[in-house]
């Protein structure tokens, strides 16, 4: 089949490509790489206008005139090659708004999508109306959405998730949902808001190319090295100021016995090498199952502190701590956690180990690519 993926986060449509490519389709993938991250793409679309001196003519033009010059450009960039987006037996949005347009020229890209191609649907997987809506009426026991809640960060540090709330995203919201096939979610974080919608067709595990990923022995007779990656723009969405409060009261018990390294909103190709020597690594407080990052993380071996909740548990059926570790939104209980992998090194390298299994066993990509397919299937 001939298999159109509309945006990237991460590198999950990718790595969904090279699934599919296996199975013996032809796929191509349309992104902007994911922004800072610089994530591979078959065309990818750059985000102008975004710093520096043409940020400054873009903001006056708006609020002078309600022009947007960066959704202006992705208009252009998708003209030049929409000949190229038509005629496919599938195609999936990674998002609800997969250009990363306004919502009104979002609406208008994606119309001649839906209008050129007989079989879309939607990934639900980032921020998006369903599960920022779930997060607002406080059904999580907690969520991305709990510190903006309590004071810690602004509206505007928030933007990114609350303007899925704002009348313009709903009306795009709904616009999808009328003209798509059905819905999937990638994890368990976008699952739980979905379930019994009529539109949705499940969970499909994150692909993961084990191929590409390799397994890296750990040693543990030396310091404990723990990493800690920031993403400035999603620093307490993500709960790195929770993760940093961790940090300085294991620093403060055990500072002759851990190495701590954080980087902070650096490119795809160097963050994956900056924790190659870690044993540690500090993903998200906020979720209750495994983004990309931690996913590729566990298939390196790291021990990683993410979401990995009871709905994760009895999902997979597997026990708390033996795969990766669940970081709840208290610095006090996660650094708890990191004092008894710093005095029980041996649990270090059986994490290791059963993190790389389990996403061999659950997150192969030819294996997802096929868990798609079989969805996809089921809806034409």
């Amino acid at each position: 089949m001939k298999i159109l993926l509309i945006g990237e986060y991460n590198s999950s449509h990718y790595t969904l490509k090279e699934g599919l490519e296996a199975l013996g389709h032809d796929v191509l993938v349309v992104g902007n790489g994911d922004g800072f991250k610089n994530r591979t793409v078959d065309i990818n679309f750059k985000v102008r206008f975004t710093e520096g001196f043409s940020f400054y003519i873009k903001r006056a033009l708006y609020k002078l005139f309600k022009i947007d010059l960066t959704s202006l450009d992705i208009k252009r960039q998708f003209n030049t090659y929409k000949s190229q987006f038509k005629g496919f037996d599938i195609v999936q949005l990674i998002n609800e708004s997969p250009f990363k347009a306004n919502p009104s020229i979002e609406t208008k890209l994606l119309q001649y999508i839906f209008n050129n191609n007989p079989n879309v649907f939607l990934l639900s997987c980032g921020t998006d109306y369903v599960s920022v809506k779930y997060a607002s009426e406080r059904k999580f026991r907690y969520s991305i959405l709990d510190p903006y809640y309590e004071g810690r960060g602004t509206k505007k540090m928030f933007w990114h998730a609350l303007m899925y709330l704002t009348p313009p995203y709903v009306k795009l919201h709904q616009f999808v949902y009328n003209n798509i096939k059905g819905v999937l979610a990638s994890d368990f974080d976008y699952d739980i808001p979905l379930v019994n919608h009529n539109k949705y067709l499940g969970l499909v595990p994150n692909p993961i190319n084990i191929e590409t990923i390799k397994y890296i022995d750990l040693e543990v007779t030396g310091k404990i090295v723990i990493f800690h990656g920031i993403n400035e723009k999603n620093y307490y969405k993500k709960g790195n100021d929770i993760f940093e409060d961790a940090l300085n009261i294991i620093s403060k018990k055990y500072s002759d016995r851990i190495e701590i390294i954080t980087v902070r909103s650096v490119p795809y190709n160097e963050y994956i090498n900056a924790y190659n020597k870690a044993h540690i690594l500090l993903d998200q407080v906020f979720a209750y199952d495994q983004g990309f990052n931690a996913l590729e993380a566990m298939a390196k071996g790291k021990v990683v502190f993410t979401g990995a909740e009871q709905e994760w548990l009895d999902y997979y059926n597997v026990k708390a701590d033996t795969i990766a570790i669940n970081a709840l939104p208290d610095a006090e209980s996660i650094a708890q956690k990191l004092e008894w992998l710093i005095l029980n090194p041996h649990k270090i390298l059986e994490i290791s180990k059963n993190a790389r299994a389990f996403v061999e066993r659950e997150h192969n990509y030819v294996k997802c690519a096929q868990l798609y397919l079989d969805k996809w299937i089921e809806k034409i």
